[in-house]
């Protein structure tokens, strides 16, 4: 005796087989199916089955294939038993079965079905691969023919779509799926087959996935907004459900439309037009604020130019300077932020940078742990020494604020490409990439704050003890720079900043840093050109107290005007970068024409990146950013008008 399944939709088949077996003293298991036939696999292991090819909720073909790779039933001899096997041509080593027998007339079926079963020995595999048994009592052919053309034509239509389509029963269980709803769930067909579509899906999913199955069993089709993908295998995907019914079964095609790549192009659009947006705001605070320190900063070097060490007011005056060079330093953040903080770049190597700015770092942080793994063939970089060098510091100090008990700080280097940066909610341009990732062992952040980690003025410090622009300035400098920052962080398990920087193929220069020690005399004309009027007033006595002749304009066209009248006299133009109605790129191209040779020395609020560098690319001699002192503007006067310094003026030393 032998226990048996067998498989057919058609009650007539499944009873006559049924009759048939039992007779014989066979056990007999029915099933409707290949999803019920699947049931009772799981509890039951019959020595033979019977199963015909078509059928609703997963076809025969692959329920041989499900079977077939399930190592419990790998010695189940599978009989194929349908009317349109012949036209169907089947490959039955391919499928997995053992045998196939033409459906026809019930009593010719008998006699084969018998004949089969006779060849069965115990513990033999006997094989009818070569031929279907009792084709030749098969009648109508022609409309079987036709029929699978149809079928066949759907299958290759399904299979091409670049949607996932799935078609689950009543109560969610899958019974098919076309090759792109395989690759985008990530499993296999067999583990697909027969398994519930909604525990495909998270928990915060699954309830919103529940009630649109339930509305649309009930004849409404229903579907995800486009707002509001649900989450499947990582990715964001759509959900388009709709019944279908007729008068043998009721179930519901699935289509699933992948939206990771448009979401992520939306994520990363929005994301940069709300940086754009704070950038140009940023960057005006920034040059508004710079040009009141020049003011402050313009009178505190005129009273300390005659002032002895020894005055009650020199050291409060000095502190007023102390307090003008951190607001500049804050601007100096914004200007970052608004990615106008690059004042000379150069080819650098990276690695040495992390080394200084750590060795320097670890001596104030003994608490904490530094490892340095840096690849010895790294590719150097251009960029700002300095601006590169304060993104290093505000890392620093972010992982050690995360860190208050002592931890790790973990930096590493390396050589990168393009190629290895896909999937970031960036579009990388192509080329080498020098990678630095800085990781510490801290609190870690939750998701809310990731998002918000380079947004200025945002921090999570208590009130004074963070000005929230430190990030934020190391995201505009490194995109500045053409490279790109991210973040991975978890509440509890640290945090790991990755910074791509374009790599270079030109050799590292060291940075030379020239500190200006003593107030240089000139006595040649000078134009200043600067509409706000605190900045013209302080500027006029700086310069007159180191003995240069000044001419005021307070906008380009009045610029002009006056050096028109003055040129044989003007030895050198102080120009405002930023003005109204005529601004500095278009006074400097205007006397330009009138006198190729005159020497024009750029100021502005903002740092040297954008319209400056354009301008002192068209032969611009130098460029000054407020607010700068009195040493800093002699020298670098004296650099423009003569190779020679000229004489040192001891009292203004």
């Amino acid at each position: 005796m032998k226990k048996i399944l067998v498989v057919d939709n058609h009650p007539l088949i499944l009873q006559f087989m049924t009759n048939l077996l039992v007779k014989e003293g066979h056990q007999v298991l029915t099933a409707q199916d290949g999803l019920s036939a699947l049931d009772i696999l799981k509890t039951e292991t019959p020595d033979i089955m019977f199963v015909d090819l078509i059928m609703p909720n997963i076809s025969g073909e692959k329920l041989c294939q499900v079977i077939r790779r399930i190592p419990r039933l790998k010695d189940l001899y599978i009989i194929i038993l349908s009317a349109v096997a012949a036209e169907h041509e089947v490959n039955l080593a391919e499928m997995g079965a053992n045998a196939c027998i033409a459906k026809g007339p019930f009593n010719k079926m008998a006699r084969h079905v018998h004949a089969v079963l006779d060849q069965l020995d115990p513990g033999t595999s006997c094989d009818f691969k070569e031929e279907i048994v009792g084709l030749e009592d098969i009648t109508a052919r022609h409309v079987a023919k036709e029929l699978l053309s149809i079928r066949r034509h759907f299958e290759v239509t399904l299979a091409s779509m670049s949607e996932g389509i799935l078609e689950i029963t009543p109560e969610a269980r899958i019974v098919y799926a076309n090759p792109s709803a395989i690759s985008l769930i990530g499993t296999s067909e067999e583990n697909l087959l027969g398994s519930n579509f909604i525990e495909l899906f998270g928990e915060m999913d699954r309830q919103r996935i529940q009630y649109l199955l339930g509305a649309a069993i009930r004849s409404t089709p229903e579907k995800t907004a486009d707002d509001a993908s649900v989450t499947l295998n990582g990715k964001d995907v759509l959900l388009n459900i709709s019944p279908v019914a007729d008068e043998a079964h009721a179930s519901m095609i699935i289509i699933l439309n992948d939206v990771t790549q448009r979401k992520r192009l939306e994520a990363q659009f929005q994301q940069a037009s709300k940086m754009e947006t704070i950038g140009t705001l940023a960057g005006g605070i920034a040059h508004d604020f710079n040009n009141l320190l020049m003011g402050i900063q313009g009178n505190v070097s005129l009273m300390l130019m005659n002032m002895d060490a020894t005055h009650s007011y020199y050291e409060r005056l000095r502190s007023i300077e102390k307090q003008v060079q951190s607001g500049a330093k804050l601007t100096s953040h914004l200007l970052g932020y608004a990615r106008k903080g690059r004042y000379e770049v150069k080819p650098i190597d990276l690695n040495q940078l992390v080394e200084e700015a750590s060795d320097t770092f670890g001596r104030a942080k003994k608490e904490i742990t530094i490892h340095r793994e840096l690849a010895e063939d790294l590719l150097t970089i251009e960029a700002d020494h300095g601006q590169i060098e304060q993104v290093l510091l505000n890392l620093f100090v972010n992982a050690a604020d995360a860190m208050p008990g002592g931890g790790d700080l973990i930096l590493k280097t390396k050589n990168t490409t393009h190629e290895d940066m896909r999937g970031k909610l960036y579009d990388p341009k192509p080329g080498n990439y020098v990678v630095l990732t800085v990781t510490d062992t801290g609190m870690g952040m939750d998701q809310q704050t990731r998002m918000r980690i380079f947004d200025p003025f945002f921090t999570t410090k208590e009130m004074g003890r963070g000005t929230g622009l430190g990030l934020a300035s190391a995201y505009g400098i490194i995109k500045g720079h053409g490279g790109y920052i991210d973040v991975d962080s978890k509440k509890g398990h640290g945090t790991t900043f990755s910074i791509y920087l374009p790599a270079s193929g030109k050799k590292a220069q060291k940075a030379a840093v020239q500190t200006p020690d003593h107030i240089i005399r000139g006595t040649e004309t000078v134009l200043l050109v600067d509409d706000e009027e605190p900045v013209r007033q302080v500027g006029r006595e700086l310069l007159e107290a180191m003995g240069y002749r000044v001419l005021i304009a307070r906008d380009g066209k009045e610029a002009i005007e006056i050096y028109k009248q003055n040129q044989d006299e003007i030895d050198i133009i102080l120009l405002d970068m930023v003005m109204p109605k005529m601004g500095g790129g278009e006074v400097y191209d205007r006397i330009k024409e009138i006198n190729p040779d005159i020497k024009v020395l750029l100021l502005s609020g903002y740092s040297i990146e954008g319209e400056a560098d354009e301008i002192l690319d068209r032969g611009c001699n130098g460029f000054i950013q407020k607010p700068f002192d009195i040493k800093e503007l002699s020298y670098k006067l004296r650099d423009l008008l003569s190779k020679d310094p000229g004489p040192e003026d001891p009292a203004l030393a």
